[in-house]
């Protein structure tokens, strides 16, 4: 049973470029039924987003900026969250920001058994990071469509991050977790329990499209290809490698 996710964006706090990426990223974790973006469309600022939005049939909710200094978008999209969430129509939530306003909408919506996806910039808060069940980069997305379009991969250093001595360490740990007594842990489960311990680990954002590569570029493991019973495909296996 395919899973429905509710999409909410916070449109003043958002850039315009890469929503088809965004959309098509969204549909690797389910079916969008619900597509909305809040902001106050009277304002210069938003009008980028008008072509986007029909391009991608996303729904603009408007919402006056009744006070100054007071970010009436993020109570509209909130509100709107909570409805949804009561109606009871969709799995899970996508909240596309890089605002911690929406830190506590998010445990809200997993204290009630819901997904949440958030995807935002690098600049994001830890804590909404860390209130979601995954989480991820826009500038991920900017890397793809550089990639579709034919166009050499970003290589500067902002684009991707270095894989410190502190994420070996946290793969290191993660394998030992889930790995057998021979010490072997299939990547399905290393990948599932380093997404719980950090929302935001993602092979892309060091470069690698998927964990295998990611994990076969450092020196410290050890990966085995098995094949699988059913023989469709193999299944990957990875280990911590013994200090000599």
């Amino acid at each position: 049973m395919e899973t429905n996710l509710a999409v909410l964006i916070d449109g003043d706090n958002i850039p315009s470029a890469n929503v088809k990426e965004m959309m098509e990223e969204i549909a690797k974790y389910g079916n969008p039924t619900i597509k909305r973006i809040y902001g106050d469309w009277t304002k210069p600022h938003l009008a980028k987003w008008k072509n986007v939005l029909l391009e991608n049939a996303i729904n603009p909710i408007q919402q006056y900026g009744y006070t100054q200094g007071k970010n009436a978008t993020d109570s509209a999209m909130i509100i709107d969250a909570m409805d949804i969430l009561y109606a009871d129509k969709v799995d899970g939530f996508c909240l596309v920001s890089s605002d911690s306003d929406f830190t506590r909408l998010a445990t809200r919506l997993r204290e009630a058994s819901k997904k949440v996806i958030g995807i935002g910039e690098k600049k994001t808060p830890e804590p909404f990071i860390v209130a979601c069940d995954k989480f991820i980069y826009i500038e991920i997305l900017k890397q793809k469509e550089a990639d579709n379009n034919g166009k050499e991969k970003s290589s500067k250093k902002s684009d991707v991050d270095k894989i410190t001595p502190k994420v070996i360490k946290l793969i290191s740990s993660t394998i030992s977790d889930v790995a057998d007594e021979d010490g072997w842990a299939f990547l399905g489960d290393v990948g599932g329990l380093l997404q719980k311990k950090q929302p935001n680990f993602d092979s892309r954002n060091y470069g690698f499209q998927k964990l295998t590569p990611m994990i076969s570029s450092i020196d410290k493991f050890e990966i085995e290809s098995r094949e699988n019973q059913k023989g469709k495909f193999k299944l990957i296996y990875v280990r911590n490698k013994e200090k000599n």
